[in-house]
């Protein structure tokens, strides 16, 4: 009797150790499967409203009012030296003048 009381323990004994490593088993899979849950999950979308980005258009529209304000800068320039280049011809013309002038008296 003492043979089968001590084979009835062994066994009720493995049985509770396979019993917990079933348990911790599960958990971890409980616990992967969380874990791969939360990883899937998308962040909250945002509150505030998003505009639209630019159509090809309008950037066309931008490029060429880029251009034509180049080409006026250009030719504001290229009219600004040629006025700075008369006035010092004037200048000199009448600083030239005054000198006659001045030697005539």
């Amino acid at each position: 009797m003492s043979d089968a009381l001590d084979k009835a323990e062994a066994a009720a004994r493995e049985a509770a150790v396979n019993t917990a490593a079933v348990q911790v088993a599960l958990a971890a899979v409980e616990l992967a499967k969380t874990a791969q849950a939360q990883s899937t999950v998308q962040p909250p979308a945002c509150d505030h409203q998003h505009r639209p980005g630019r159509s090809a258009g309008e950037w066309i529209g931008i490029a060429c009012a880029v251009c034509v304000g180049g080409v006026g800068i250009a030719f504001a320039s290229l009219a600004l030296a040629i006025l700075g280049g008369v006035a010092t011809i004037v200048v000199l013309v009448l600083r030239s003048m005054w000198r006659d002038f001045q030697k005539g008296k």
